[in-house]
């Protein structure tokens, strides 16, 4: 499930406000001690973005794109009202002020408890193809998924359509783009090339034409049933357990098991650690709002390092010899981690690194070598994509140089 990017038109209008009038604040206490200070901006752009050049209005800001040679100093307020107020004063203020607002927008982002620690969200839709209840029967044709290429629970879908060879016959699959800009509500819209089967232009009109009257998130991957024009399910871990066990009409088909009724304790087992200290912990780091809470989420992340690479120290996959749901549950975590969970969400500190761990190094190696992975993830787009859209950990919007397979030391031979 996506979590909501910040850019969504009121988020982004609340965020602008409050960064608005915590300046406002500041000047009108500087103004009591000091006449109107003189300030200068110079854009290097040909034309101020919009939201700059109202804000530039608002503050008095002179607007200098003549070849003066004058820096832009900001505010200025350190060099001129530290003059009448004092600089502890004024960064002390800043600081808190700057804290109460990143806090509340952290929240509108991802939930959070009294502590400062994320809470992921419950969702409601729990439908099964081929359940015992026959509402959703095993049919080729008649399923579709939604997914975004960025983010790692649809990577779990798609990753199961390519290991169990699922062909778009049997289920199809449209690749949402991540755009909150254009995106109604959450982040997800369609594109030219990408266009939703139900003629809906972004993800939550899709939700409202499959259930309508939803208010709940509008989150991928979504798997709907096209006949009926009914929700299947929005949770991964569902859909990745029920794709597992369709046939598709096609009971012959020779298809990889993913849960194996032997393993089926140790899965079980696994799943439940791998999703406590690495799926949700890398999230946990980067969404905690206060020292404490993200101390115990880093905590876990290292935990979960270190028994991957204990385990994988002594056989190919987590639950022994063959590639199992528990893999697949792992895939998407540490194919990103290297390029935006260590560095952007500072999980298990900014130092760690999947490459530095051999034993999980050598089984993503033999992961990404397993036919179909590859095609699954566009690895580059994954990782910027966490830089351009989740706003609260990244303002100034720089997105780094583009992490690739080779970056983190995976082979394609």
């Amino acid at each position: 499930m996506r979590v909501l990017s910040l850019r969504s038109t009121p988020l982004f209008r609340f965020s602008v406000l409050s960064i608005t009038v915590l300046f406002c604040i500041i000047f009108k206490a500087v103004s009591c001690f000091h006449a109107p200070i003189p300030l200068t901006v110079r854009y290097t752009s040909k034309t101020a973005p919009s939201t700059s050049a109202r804000l530039a209005k608002l503050f008095g800001i002179k607007n200098d794109n003549g070849g003066g040679g004058r820096l832009d100093k900001g505010f200025n307020l350190l060099e001129t009202a530290s003059k009448i107020v004092p600089q502890g004063r004024i960064v002390q203020t800043t600081k808190e002020g700057w804290k109460f607002v990143w806090q509340r927008m952290m929240a509108e982002l991802a939930p959070q408890d009294k502590t400062g620690s994320y809470k992921r969200p419950s969702y409601t839709f729990g439908g099964k193809i081929g359940g015992a209840d026959g509402i959703f029967p095993d049919e080729a044709g008649r399923y579709h998924l939604y997914v975004g290429n960025p983010c790692p629970w649809c990577h779990r879908a798609r990753l199961v359509l390519a290991l169990r060879s699922i062909t778009p016959d049997e289920i199809g699959m449209t690749q949402l783009i991540d755009d909150p800009v254009k995106a109604s509500r959450g982040g997800w819209v369609f594109g030219r090339e990408n266009r939703d089967p139900l003629g809906s232009t972004d993800l939550r009109e899709l939700y409202d034409k499959l259930s309508p009257g939803f208010t709940g998130r509008c989150t991928a991957p979504l798997l709907v049933d096209l006949k009926s024009r009914k929700i299947v399910s929005n949770e991964s871990a569902d859909i990745v357990r029920m794709l597992n066990g369709v046939s598709m009409g096609k009971p012959n088909k020779e298809r990889i098991d993913l849960y194996p009724s032997e393993l089926a304790k140790n899965i079980e087992e696994t799943n439940k650690w791998v999703y406590e200290l690495l799926n949700n912990g890398v999230y946990r780091c980067g969404f905690s709002t206060s020292q404490g809470a993200y101390n115990s989420a880093s905590a876990d992340v290292r935990r979960g390092l270190e028994k991957c690479e204990e385990i994988l120290s002594s056989q190919p996959f987590l639950c022994g010899g063959t590639f199992t749901e528990s893999d697949l549950m792992l895939l998407p975590t540490a194919l990103r981690f290297d390029g935006a969970y260590s560095p952007l969400f500072k999980a298990g500190g900014v130092h760690k690194k999947i490459r530095d761990y051999p034993a999980i190094m050598s089984w993503l190696q033999r992961c990404w070598d397993m036919e179909g992975v590859r095609g699954t993830i566009d690895l580059a787009d994954a990782t910027s994509s966490y830089y351009r859209q989740l706003f609260p950990l990244n303002a100034g919007g720089i997105v780094p140089t583009p992490i690739t397979p080779a970056d983190i030391g995976l082979s394609n031979n």
